[in-house]
C-alpha cells in the first residue's frame, strides 16, 4: 500500500485549521505572549500554535503505521518522545515548569528513543575509518537530541524562522532518504513534518498571528534530531547529512551560548544576542532574516549535505566545510553580544 499524495496537502489543510482554533482559543482565553524588553515583537500575540504541528503529525504517523509505510520501529522513537516533550513544554507555555524538571524530562524522553534504535553504528570520521561509539554512543545520542531539542527552543524568535526551518530540513532530509535508500518509506515522516510544519506558517508569516511556544518548537527539535538518528542507522553518511543541513540552527546556538559563558553570563537569563535576532533588529526586518536562513539551507547546506550521504567519508570534512563559514558569520554578526 502506498501513500495518496494528496495526504501531504491533507495534512497541510489539517495543521492550517487547527493552527486557526488553537489562535481563536488562546485568543478568547487571553493567553498572549506580552512583549518586553528583551522580545523581538512589539505586539501582544497568541501563543501555543505549535500544539497543531504536534498533533497532526502523530496523527499522520499514527496512518503511516497502521498503513504499513512504517514500522514500530520508527513509530516508537517519534511517538513515545515526542508527546512527552509536547507535553512538558505544552505546561511551560500555560505556566511554569522548573528548568531542572523540564531538563529531566527532555532526557528521559532522549533515553526513550535510543532505546528503540538501539546500539549507533559506527561513525564515519574520514576515508576508511570510522569510530566504533559503543555505550559512549548512547550517551552522546542522548546529549545530541537535548540540545537539539533545547536550541531549537532559543532560535524560535522571529516570524517564521522554525517552521521554515522544519520544512526546509525536512524536504531535503527526504530528498536524500529518497535518493539514498533501498526503502523509499523512509521519506514519508520527514514529508509529514514539513506538511504540518507548512500549515502552521501560514499564520506565523511573514507576520506573525499566533507564536509556536515551546511545545512546538521543543517537539520540531527533538524529531529532526530522531530524524538524523534513524538515517544514520540506515546509513551513516546520512547522520552527518541531517547534521549538516541543521547548521544555521546548530551554529547560531551554539556560538550565541559559548560566547556568552566565556563572558560569565548566566545562561538562563532572557536574551536576544543571537545572530538571528541581532539581523532581524539590524535590517528591520524579520522575513528577510528567515528567507535568508532557508536559502543558506538549500543554496548552501543542502549539496554539502547531499556529498557527505553519497561519500562517507568525506562526510565529517563536508561538515566543517559546512560550518566555518556559518561560525565566522555568526561572530561577526555578533552572536552572542547583547550590545550587538
Amino acid at each position: 500500500m502506498t501513500l495518496p499524495w494528496w495526504s501531504f496537502p491533507l495534512t497541510l489543510l489539517a495543521s492550517l485549521l487547527l493552527t486557526g482554533l488553537l489562535r481563536r482559543q488562546a485568543l478568547a482565553r487571553g493567553r498572549l505572549d506580552i512583549p518586553n524588553a528583551r522580545s523581538s515583537h512589539q505586539v501582544p500575540t497568541p501563543r501555543g500554535g505549535g500544539l497543531a504541528i504536534v498533533a497532526v503529525f502523530l496523527a499522520g504517523l499514527s496512518l503511516l503505521l497502521a498503513g504499513g509505510q512504517i514500522g514500530w520501529s520508527s513509530f516508537l522513537p517519534l511517538a513515545g518522545a515526542g508527546a512527552m516533550v509536547a507535553l512538558v513544554g505544552w505546561l511551560d507555555d500555560r505556566g511554569h515548569v522548573a528548568p531542572g524538571r523540564r531538563l529531566a524530562v527532555h532526557f528521559l524522553a532522549a533515553a526513550w528513543v535510543l532505546f528503540w534504535l538501539g546500539p549507533l553504528p559506527p561513525l564515519p570520521l574520514w576515508p576508511g575509518y570510522a569510530a566504533e561509539l559503543g555505550w559512549a554512543g548512547q550517551g552522546l545520542g542522548a546529549l545530541f537530541l537535548v540540545w537539539l531539542l533545547n536550541l531549537y527552543n532559543f532560535m524560535d524568535g522571529i516570524d517564521g524562522l522554525a517552521a521554515s526551518e522544519a520544512i526546509s530540513v525536512s524536504l531535503a532530509g527526504a530528498f536524500l532518504a529518497w535518493q539514498g535508500l533501498p526503502d523509499r518509506g523512509a521519506s514519508l515522516p520527514p514529508l509529514l513534518l514539513a506538511a504540518a510544519s507548512a500549515g502552521f506558517l501560514a499564520w506565523n508569516f511573514p507576520r506573525a498571528r499566533i507564536f509556536m511556544g515551546d511545545a512546538g518548537s521543543g517537539f520540531l527539535g527533538l524529531v529532526l534530531g530522531i530524524f538524523a538518528l534513524q538515517a544514520g542507522l540506515a546509513r551513516p553518511g546520512l547522520f552527518w547529512a541531517w547534521v549538516i543541513l541543521l547548521g544555521v540552527f546548530v551554529v547560531d546556538a551554539t556560538v550565541t551560548l559559548v560566547r556568552r559563558a566565556l563572558r560569565g553570563e548566566r545562561l538562563s537569563e532572557a536574551h536576544r544576542s543571537h545572530a538571528y535576532q541581532i539581523l532581524a533588529r539590524r535590517h528591520g526586518s524579520h522575513a528577510r532574516v528567515t528567507m535568508g536562513a532557508v536559502a543558506v539551507n538549500l543554496c548552501w547546506l543542502l549539496p554539502l549535505a547531499f556529498t557527505a550521504a553519497r561519500f562517507p567519508g568525506a562526510a565529517l570534512f563536508c561538515l566543517l566545510v559546512a560550518y566555518l563559514p556559518l561560525v565566522l558569520f555568526a561572530v561577526r554578526a555578533g552572536a552572542g553580544e547583547e550590545r550587538a
